[in-house]
């Protein structure tokens, strides 16, 4: 029984890894993705979607190695907590990936149209905030610390604040047509930026969960006073 044990904690730390590394190919996916668009070179488009492809790929077998693991070992307590979370995480990756796919779209989309340097500057500043959100998501879960995964909602802020205000310089491009096409694809870029960020927030809320045995949204200020009751 002590080795079966043994042999569950090391495929259970191994699938971990699997998770952390995917969290690191997101994470330069997104500057893969952001560069493309501001800068116009859509051939990092490719890089993204090859990217992408082997993270879906991970995705499948990372999720049949869970389903594998939960029908042999039954696990209870904590390692349950852990199975629980690395199956959450491990969805919310790969939708990130799927992010960063839609951002490399909108490159494409955007090749050759005028472009303003002001929005580009705040997709870019949106990037710079959003990647080290993903490093802070994966460092907490490494380091089971639940006070370093209730930062990210105040990283968060400004990256929905920035999001928020994009409509406007979409409008201010209203009287050129192809300007205002580009500026339309920047503002769902954007979202999508936005959607990375709030994953990696949730990435934080499962590491909370997996220290503390309770599931706890978190507010822009840590903990949402509201815990599941089961």
């Amino acid at each position: 029984m002590v080795d079966q044990r043994s042999h569950f904690h090391s495929e259970l730390a191994a699938l971990e890894q699997t998770l952390l590394d995917v969290a690191d190919r997101c994470e330069r996916m997104v500057g893969l993705a952001v560069e493309a668009l501001t800068t116009g070179d859509t051939d990092l488009c490719e890089e993204v979607f090859v990217a992408d492809k082997a993270i879906d790929a991970t995705y499948l077998d990372t999720h049949n190695r869970w389903l594998s693991m939960m029908a042999r070992q039954q696990p209870m307590g904590g390692d349950l907590r852990l199975m629980s979370a690395l199956l959450h995480v491990n969805v919310t990756l790969e939708r990130m990936g799927d992010q960063c796919v839609n951002i490399a779209n909108l490159a494409r989309l955007s090749a050759g149209l005028p472009a303003r340097d002001r929005i580009i500057e705040q997709i870019r500043e949106m990037a710079d905030l959003v990647r080290p959100m993903i490093r802070t998501a994966a460092e907490a879960l490494v380091r089971r610390d639940a006070d370093e995964a209730r930062l990210l909602p105040a990283m968060d802020e400004p990256i929905d604040r920035i999001n928020r205000l994009m409509y406007r310089e979409v409008v201010d491009c209203a009287p050129d047509t192809r300007m205002l096409e580009w500026a339309t694809h920047m503002m769902m870029a954007a979202r999508a930026l936005e959607r990375i960020g709030d994953q990696s927030v949730d990435i934080g809320e499962q590491v909370a969960f997996l220290v503390t045995g309770e599931f706890q949204e978190f507010s822009e200020k840590g903990f949402v006073a509201r815990a599941s009751a089961d």
